[in-house]
């Protein structure tokens, strides 16, 4: 079995997810008190979510290549950045170290395929919506990905930062998320991707009409795959 490094803490509460689901997934195939073997690198997501208001890219960038190299130096195969938006910073990480890091948009696009879906909604953080980071990731494997308005951004983006992040599940919040989705199926969405690892604790299958693509599980589930087929 190969060791999964994990990048997490963006925040640890959707980072103990990956946790849960890799070793659950880990016991399924293997059985008995099989778990996984893995490293975790968790970052202060209070200075990182700072440096993300402030504009300081690269210097969140030097904190993740330093977590990168820490994981790569300590005997992981392979690494998950486990969150959406820092894969902004794919790329940069990805050439400062040997072992590879397992893009969350690649992987979703492939089950997105599995299923025949050609068009999807996309929600997440400003950052994974509005920018071409990770939607042109999608759209270059050929499949449509459209997004919320203006003021449905907003709403997504803050219930991710100011109630998911904290641990924060709200009625509320959830059935604001439910109208959006509704509107983008409005729009022609034949599946919906859960674009930040924290929106599958407010989100479950049950409050679409359509699939749902949980990136956290699809990320988690492509990383056990690695780790015991090699």
């Amino acid at each position: 079995m190969k060791t999964i490094g994990l990048i997490g803490g963006m925040s640890w509460e959707s980072t103990a997810e990956y946790y849960r689901l890799i070793n659950e997934d880990i016991k399924e195939r293997m059985g008995g008190l099989h778990s996984a073997k893995c490293l975790l690198y968790s970052v202060d997501f209070g200075e990182i979510e700072l440096c993300m208001r402030t504009g300081q890219w690269d210097k969140i960038g030097e904190e993740l290549i330093n977590a990168a190299r820490v994981l790569e130096n300590g005997g992981a195969g392979f690494i998950l950045l486990c969150t959406n938006t820092m894969h902004k910073l794919y790329d940069q990480i990805q050439k400062e170290i040997e072992i590879q890091i397992l893009h969350i948009a690649d992987a979703t696009s492939e089950k997105i395929l599995q299923e025949n879906i050609k068009k999807v909604g996309l929600l997440g953080t400003r950052e994974t919506i509005e920018q071409d980071f990770y939607k042109s990731r999608i759209e270059n494997k050929g499949i449509q990905v459209i997004v919320p308005g203006e003021k449905e951004k907003e709403l997504v983006n803050q219930v991710i930062f100011e109630e998911l992040c904290l641990g924060k599940i709200k009625d509320r919040s959830r059935e604001n998320y439910i109208k959006i989705i509704e509107s983008l199926i409005s729009m022609g969405a034949e599946g919906i991707v859960l674009g930040c690892t924290e929106i599958p604790l407010l989100i479950n299958k049950d409050d679409s009409s359509v699939p749902l693509f949980d990136t956290t599980y699809i990320h988690a589930m492509k990383a056990v795959e690695k780790a015991v087929n090699f």
